[in-house]
């Protein structure tokens, strides 16, 4: 089943009464001219109907098809070309695109509730959307003017599209080890050879042209991650006047057979002396990439909410229709043979925490977007420079946490199925195998609490941290709902990152024995930010709308009780160390 209804009523909720975006954007100049409250609910309420009508119907036959390989060409499951094309001409592969190249400039407030939809309707079809917009960020922020001029436009307008080409069969995560090779030619341009593997949309057939970007190495450059750089390598030469030329030397060897996201081509680039053109500096590629890749990673963390609410809407009204037993009050359907299984107990269990975790990560979601905008577009130095702390800080929480939940509200909801969640027809297990690559893809949700725990908390002596509890504390002194709740979390969070400041120096494995806890504790810290953000706006409305309001406050009572005392035993166990995990010898395990 493909059914998918973009959560509206909790998106402008979010938007407008929690963080008040249309207030914030109108004092920031750059948005204001662009967009407004109304302008924005247009593009949400338009954005469903592509999302729920468009998009979503092709996602079960996407995954059955998947991609087809054959002799270097990839063609995409049925209905992917004419839906892409439809999806493009509405703009929104632009949406928060640069204007000065044909971009629609929106906040990313916004875009965070917008690419939620679009993994929501199919995750395959969202990954050709977010490597565009990923790589436009990367050419605009560090690119010549004649490459953003060349290549912009045609990218915000879904012609092109563009990838992100890092990964080689024997260097992931630590890229000092890539062995591509760029040579330099006589006319400025450069020779590019070697494979790229895991590369999203490296050859598809949605688009007249791929931009590949691409991490390479100089013939002078020095070892290691300083020696990289950044190239725009097009699949086909692009002329003077922007129209395509001969086909550049850059071949799809092959695609992988996957667990999930079988309509995205996930392919083997060969660069056989490929033509590309460098962008920004040389050997300062990994920092014009690091653009691109902050980007994708909060975007892939918004693929495990995207997932999680679709998997909770299917789930809330299978456990409406579902007829099991009698509720332990005793009957509550009397005019049938049994109660619908929303009234058992464990039903509601699993029901209420998909909700806190999603419901709780679009909140999030949308106050990292408040600081991507404040970070670019405020006016104050001060202000950017705080929401860019924020954002360094909170990104890898963004990416990991969201989606070590969504694949936790996937399974969970499948398990409300029980035996028909593992059936195909449902559409629960192949959001399981969807989801399930956000916690590998863009940096391991382990890379991103080394990030987190190792570059943003000790490495800055907690200075990112101190601003962000300075923030919350401040909130505490407006609210009594959930305060002490709040408080003792933060409080935790603050005296476990100074024991393990204290400890670190001491032990040299406690930082990557503990760091996937540590982001934990961290982001159910954050969500119950968001939730007593989210309860004090519904306890202060709930007359308006009893119905919705109530449901708030229900829920974050639930996230309060019954989620965040997990972070009791996250704490315990980091200050438990290391020793235990190399009581072991290597040829023990």
């Amino acid at each position: 089943m493909t059914d998918y209804t973009a959560p509206l009523r909790d998106m402008r909720f979010i938007l407008h009464d929690v963080f008040q975006g249309p207030a914030l954007w109108a004092r920031l100049p750059a948005l204001a001219e662009r967009v407004d409250g109304e302008t924005a609910d247009a593009i949400l309420e338009e954005a469903a109907k592509v999302t729920a009508n468009l998009i979503a119907p092709l996602s079960r036959n996407g995954d059955e098809q998947g991609v087809h390989f054959d002799a270097g060409h990839v063609t995409t499951p049925d209905g992917f070309r004419e839906a892409w094309r439809t999806y493009r001409e509405g703009g929104w592969v632009g949406l928060g695109g640069n204007p000065e190249y044909g971009g629609m400039g929106m906040p990313k407030m916004l875009g965070v509730l917008f690419e939620e939809m679009l993994y929501a309707a199919d995750c395959s079809f969202s990954l050709y959307s977010a490597l565009s917009a990923g790589s436009c960020l990367a050419i605009d922020a560090h690119a010549s003017e004649a490459l953003k001029a060349t290549y912009l436009p045609a990218l915000y307008e879904g012609r092109w599209a563009g990838t992100m080409c890092l990964t080689e069969p024997h260097a992931g995560t630590d890229l000092g080890l890539i062995r591509t090779r760029a040579e330099p030619q006589a006319d400025g341009s450069f020779h590019i050879s070697g494979s790229k593997i895991f590369i999203t949309g490296g050859e598809q057939d949605l688009t007249e042209n791929i931009v590949h970007l691409v991490l390479a190495k100089l013939p002078d450059a020095p070892a290691g991650a300083k020696g990289i750089s950044l190239f725009l390598v097009p699949k086909f030469r692009v002329a003077a006047d922007g129209s395509l030329g001969p086909r550049n030397a850059a071949h799809c060897g092959s695609i992988e057979h996957k667990m999930g996201i079988k309509a995205s081509a996930t392919c083997v680039m060969n660069f056989d002396g490929a033509t590309g053109y460098l962008v920004g500096d040389a050997n300062k590629g990994l920092a014009a990439m690091f653009t691109m890749m902050n980007y994708e990673r909060l975007s892939i963390g918004i693929q495990g909410i995207g997932c999680a609410e679709a998997s909770y809407q299917s789930a809330a009204r299978y456990a409406n229709e579902r007829l099991q037993s009698r509720a332990a009050m005793g009957p509550q359907a009397q005019e049938k043979a049994a109660d619908p299984i929303i009234h058992h107990g464990d039903v509601r269990r699993m029901l209420l925490t998909m909700r806190t975790l999603t419901e709780g990560g679009r909140a999030f979601a949308a106050y990292v977007g408040q600081q991507l905008d404040l970070a670019r577009y405020a006016e104050d130095a001060g202000e950017r420079q705080h929401a860019q702390r924020l954002v360094a800080l909170l990104t890898p929480v963004a990416k990991a946490f969201f989606t070590d939940n969504g694949l936790e509200s996937c399974v969970l909801g499948q398990q409300v199925f029980g035996g028909h969640g593992y059936i195909r027809e449902w559409g629960q297990e192949q959001r399981v195998r969807d989801v399930r690559i956000a916690q590998i893809y863009e940096g391991t949700n382990g890379i991103q609490a080394l990030d987190l725990l190792g570059r943003k908390v000790l490495a800055d002596g907690g200075q990112a941290l101190a601003g962000f509890a300075a923030e919350v504390r401040a909130f505490c002194v407006s609210t009594p709902l959930h305060r002490d709740a709040l408080q003792a979390s933060l409080v935790r969070l603050v005296a476990c990152s100074e024991w393990l400041s204290a400890r670190a120096r001491e032990d040299a494995n406690l930082v990557s024995s503990v760091a996937v806890e540590y982001l934990h504790l961290f982001g159910l810290t954050a969500y119950a930010y968001m939730w007593a953000r989210m309860a004090a706006v519904a306890l202060a409305r709930h007359d308006e709308d009893p119905a919705f309001y109530g449901a708030k406050l229900a829920t974050a009572e639930f996230y309060f009780q019954r989620v965040l005392p997990r972070s009791l035993a996250l704490d315990a166990s980091i200050r438990a160390g290391s020793a235990s995990l190399y009581r072991m010898t290597p040829e023990q395990f």
